[in-house]
C-alpha cells in the first residue's frame, strides 16, 4: 500500500514516515501536489548460507541416483 505526503509533513514526520515503511509501507513524497519522490524499504540481502549446516539433519538413500524404471520413464517420455 502506498500513500502520499508533502514535502512540509514529510519532513515534520520523517521518524513516523520510516516506521511505516519498515512496516512495508511505501510513501510518496510531493511538491507542490506533484510526486517527486518515493521512500520504500530496502531489500534485504538473501542470508549468507553455511555449508553443513543441515548435517545430520537429512538423509539421502543409497539409491537415489539409479535409473527409473522403466514404466516411469515412458510416462515422462510419452
Amino acid at each position: 500500500m502506498s500513500f502520499q505526503v508533502n514535502v512540509h509533513e514529510a519532513k515534520t514526520h520523517f521518524s513516523r514516515l520510516l516506521d511505516r515503511v519498515s512496516g512495508g509501507e511505501e510513501v510518496i513524497i510531493a511538491r507542490a501536489g506533484e510526486p517527486v519522490a518515493r521512500l520504500v524499504p530496502v531489500e534485504k540481502p538473501p542470508q549468507e548460507r553455511l555449508p553443513g549446516s543441515a548435517k545430520g539433519e537429512i538423509e539421502i538413500a543409497d539409491d537415489f541416483d539409479a535409473l527409473l524404471p522403466e514404466e516411469v520413464l515412458q510416462e515422462f517420455e510419452g
